[in-house]
């Protein structure tokens, strides 16, 4: 039996871990924080969103940050400050424009895919983590992004992704506490929403009754491979390292990703991009009664919703790209509470729990899956604004690409790899 070791215990590291075990390895999970699913996996915007599959490697995209580099409040804030690795970013998120349409489908494709594992994972280990499966609705105020969406939707639909356009009237049927004045919007019945952390808590449970050793409050610090063994060198509270060695290495550490990437001879060019989260607290019947069931994507602002319970409504987005800094800004927080009282007036936000968290992305907005240089090294990590919807795909493909490794270094051969894993199937209707 392999014994495999996993740098990450967020959503991805996770899956990975529950994933290779199915598959009968040895799994040693290594999670710097106490618990699982403690840093960008804590409170996202819930949403299992194929709908949401639109990579950002777009010239609209280039156009807004300009727009809005100097508002504070904007959706999508850039430090000018410059830095190496800012700039060598974009640069290859320019480069990666071209394949925008291309980089869309397979997106949606690999997160129609994903949702057969979650819920078949979570039903077998029933993993309650507040899912509501009533579709995802994208509202839109006027007609320029309205018939962007039109566009979109094509490419989603060659993924595999069905959705269609409503009337302001067909919005307001399918979410009638919304407020305000619409263009139109698109709605995808077969997104579905829940709790990341909730989740990601109980198949880390599930995955040690599997044989999954997790080991929490481990600060790796350093990671090594000889193409035969991978090291991880982990610190103790004295200071003092303690190594581990396994059979191979899969990392899956978020922003940390690229740092052990480099230690490891391989290049991963992930960028810490923050983002922001509120959840309010429905502490009346008035605030629950005034809160939406159907998940909203408002592609103006940004913002997404999900919710969470009885009582719970999270909202989540923006994108600030501001190096590592992990700060809670206010006038970051504040227009998310001031569309909440626009959107669903209702709703009362006297009780409000701001976070902020950063999200692992490649400039091409694709997840690094697969092989590093050396042949027992592996990625599965910079999922981007997408890790919850994408996890459990790429989690399984990750423990593809470690099957055939390990059977053709025992020589035997597996045809197709993890092209044919991608390759267009067939899809069940929604």
């Amino acid at each position: 039996m392999k014994k495999i070791a996993i740098i990450g215990g967020g959503i991805t590291g996770v899956t990975s871990a529950y994933a290779l075990a199915k598959r009968g390895y040895s799994v040693t999970l290594f999670e710097r924080q106490r618990y699982a699913a403690m840093e960008t996996s804590f409170a996202n915007g819930g949403q299992l969103s194929a709908s949401n599959a639109e990579v950002w490697t777009h010239g609209s995209t280039i156009l807004k940050g300009l727009k809005w580099m100097l508002k504070s409040d904007a959706p999508l804030l850039v430090n000018p400050k410059p830095s190496w690795h800012k700039l060598s970013w974009f640069m290859e998120f320019m480069a990666s424009m071209k394949d925008y349409e291309r980089n869309t489908i397979e997106t949606a494709r690999m997160a129609v895919a994903a949702r057969a594992h979650l819920f078949s994972w979570a039903q077998a280990e029933n993993i309650d983590f507040d899912l509501k499966k009533q579709g995802i609705l994208h509202i839109y105020r006027d007609k320029q992004w309205f018939d962007h969406a039109g566009r979109v939707s094509k490419l989603l639909a060659q993924g595999g992704l069905p959705r269609r356009a409503v009337t302001p009237e067909e919005m307001k049927a399918i979410e009638p506490t919304l407020a305000g004045h619409y263009y139109g919007g698109y709605f995808t019945e077969s997104d579905s929403t829940g709790d990341i952390h909730k989740f990601t808590h109980g198949l880390a449970a599930a995955a040690e009754r599997l044989g999954v050793q997790i080991l929490y409050d481990q600060d790796v610090k350093s990671v090594s491979t000889n193409n035969q063994q991978a090291e991880v060198n982990v610190a103790n509270p004295d200071g003092a390292l303690t190594a581990h060695t396994f059979d191979g290495l899969v990392i899956c550490a978020g922003v940390a990703s690229k740092q052990f990437a480099a230690q490891l001879g391989d290049r991963v060019n992930i960028y810490p991009v923050k983002g922001y989260s509120i959840t309010v607290n429905l502490n009346d019947a008035a605030s629950q009664a005034g809160a939406p069931n159907v998940s909203l994507l408002d592609d103006e602002t940004k913002l997404v919703t999900s919710r969470l319970g009885l009582d719970r409504f999270r909202v989540a987005g923006t994108a600030e790209f501001n190096g590592y800094n992990k700060d809670i800004r206010a006038d970051r927080i504040q227009p998310l509470i001031d569309w909440v009282q626009q959107c669903f007036p209702q709703i009362n936000t006297r009780s409000v729990v701001s976070w902020a968290g950063l999200r692992p992305m490649m400039p091409n907005m694709m997840p690094k899956v697969g092989r590093g240089k050396a042949s027992n090294v592996f990625y599965n990590t910079g999922h981007g604004h997408l890790g919850w919807t994408l996890s459990a795909v790429t989690a399984d493909m990750i423990g593809q690409v470690l099957d055939e490794q390990f059977i053709q270094n025992q020589g035997f051969a597996t045809p197709g790899g993890l092209q044919a894993f991608l390759k267009p199937k067939p899809t069940a209707s929604a």
